[in-house]
């Protein structure tokens, strides 16, 4: 070994030491000591694989962040190292979206994506927020019948009524309030927020770089709003409207929208003379299948069809939830088509996607409803929500009213404990946001209500298309390229700017 060797070693050994002896001995801004994580191969469900390399822990965090020293509650980590560590410049923090989605499992969905784009200039982390995966549990004890994703959102009567939602929504908070406790109280943003500096504590970084999609969006806005010096490089993917007195209120409001802007695509798919070899053209004018789809959904409404699944027949509300979620992308169409051709047909029997033909866990089901609820205070019950939903049916009728219906929330016994983060361009000019023109979930008139909160803090790249949750997925190669270059080198467009292609 030369003189150049040993002292190369030598310095590698002593970096290792110091890295170590800081994450060991980090101590957050309330003085307590962030125990040490012990990483380990990660156990995920089944049907999800972790990616090659991919490590899992458990992080404690203090239930109540305001008294540090009380009880804590564990939160699932991960992290997927750089194979590249002569060239890593830091950490990326994949913040998934939800609430309800689990980062462990993301990462091991992105994380070989992120490696090769990024060609191994960060270590690659994520958690499970409280109430997700591996981390902190608890439920309501939801009846089963509550928890179908026709049920547990609140799809009106086929007449426009809201009295079935009302009473529903009415014993799922008192179920959650009988039931949930602490910990279901303590699922909120600005805790997912603080869960994850204290992430950044524990993995002795000064600083993370963040992705954030959909609700994560969110989570990484409230992130570098209350720690602002502790971000390095930001992208937010697919963001909705952060007005702090609405905030997901705000959000499921605007699906309405969503659903209208996007619609068109499903439309032009549908009728391309292309799908006439795959059995799934539509109509032969773009025109045609917004009336043929609402024509269909009235009809289930009166006659719902037999399905695949044994007592659960196919409903004009299933049929609407099912274009909601295929309308996310592109890949969901031939399906979401089948389903029309399927439920059309005389003799047909409609296979129904896996959203709408299981239950959803109670565990699960809960921390949906808990985190919208305890993030901000909603209209209590009363004529208003009737009175909304008719006149949004009538504007928009792909989403019958469903976005403005009365929900849990409207019965929430305890009131959020902290008013919503407001998202100000108080800060550094260091975020990157990628928006496409039609997102059914978090539509373009939102993300620019984003856009213009961050200020001068932030660019944003539109992509010319529909579609939700981009980088590296439902994008362009236009999209990808500006959120590379961001995290590779900083560089951001000089003003906003869009993506034809």
């Amino acid at each position: 070994m030369t003189n150049w060797t040993r002292k190369a070693a030598l310095l590698a050994l002593c970096a290792t030491v110091l890295a170590t002896t800081v994450a060991a001995a980090a101590r957050p801004a309330d003085g307590t000591a962030v125990p040490p994580l012990d990483w380990h191969a990660c156990d995920l469900p089944p049907g999800t694989t972790p990616a090659a390399g991919q490590e899992c822990a458990t992080l404690t965090v203090p239930l109540d962040h305001l008294a540090p020293d009380g009880r804590g509650v564990p939160v699932s980590v991960t992290r997927l190292l750089s194979d590249r560590p002569e060239r890593r410049r830091g950490t990326l923090l994949v913040i998934p979206g939800g609430p309800g989605s689990s980062g462990v499992q993301r990462l091991a969905q992105k994380g070989p994506a992120l490696r090769e784009a990024l060609d191994g200039a960060y270590d690659l982390v994520s958690l499970d927020p409280r109430g997700v995966g591996g981390s902190i549990r608890a439920g309501c004890d939801i009846p089963a019948a509550d928890r179908r994703l026709v049920t547990l959102r609140s799809w009106p009567a086929p007449d426009g009524g809201i009295s079935e939602n009302a009473e529903r929504s009415r014993r799922t908070a008192e179920s959650c309030a009988r039931n949930g406790g602490e910990v279901l109280r303590s699922f909120t943003t600005r805790n997912e927020a603080r869960d994850i500096d204290r992430f950044r504590e524990a993995l002795g970084e000064r600083r993370l770089s963040v992705w954030g999609t959909s609700y994560g969006t969110y989570v990484g806005a409230v992130y570098a709003q209350t720690e602002s010096g502790r971000v390095d490089r930001m992208v937010l993917d697919s963001s909705g409207d952060p007005d702090p007195a609405r905030v997901a209120r705000g959000w499921l409001e605007n699906m309405s929208r969503g659903a209208a802007d996007r619609f068109p695509d499903f439309a032009a798919w549908a009728s391309d003379p292309a799908r006439e070899a795959e059995g799934l053209r539509l109509a032969v004018r773009a025109q045609d299948v917004r009336p043929l789809f609402l024509a269909l959904a009235a009809r289930l409404d009166r006659f719902p069809r037999t399905s695949d699944v044994p007592g659960v027949p196919l409903t004009g509300n299933g049929l609407r939830q099912a274009l909601q979620n295929a309308l996310y992308s592109d890949t969901a169409f031939p399906a979401m088509a089948r389903l029309v051709k399927q439920s059309s047909a005389p003799e047909g029997r409609p296979v129904l996607p896996p959203d709408l033909s299981t239950t959803i866990p109670d565990e699960d089901a809960s921390l949906v409803v808990a985190t919208i609820c305890n993030d901000v205070r909603w209209p209590g019950p009363g004529p208003g929500y009737a009175e909304r939903v008719a006149a949004d049916r009538a504007a928009f009728p792909l989403t019958a009213g469903m976005p403005v219906n009365i929900g849990p929330c409207a019965y929430w016994k305890d009131a959020p404990a902290e008013k919503p983060t407001r998202i100000t361009a108080d800060g550094p000019s260091n975020i990157l946001m990628v928006q496409s023109l039609r997102d059914p979930a978090t539509p373009y008139t939102g993300a620019l209500k984003m856009r213009s909160a961050l200020g001068a803090r932030a660019r944003m790249v539109t992509l010319e298309q529909g579609g939700h949750g981009l980088y590296l997925g439902h994008g362009t190669e236009c999209g990808d390229r500006a959120v590379t270059r961001f995290l590779l080198t900083g560089h951001r467009p000089a003003r906003d700017t869009r993506c034809a292609g």
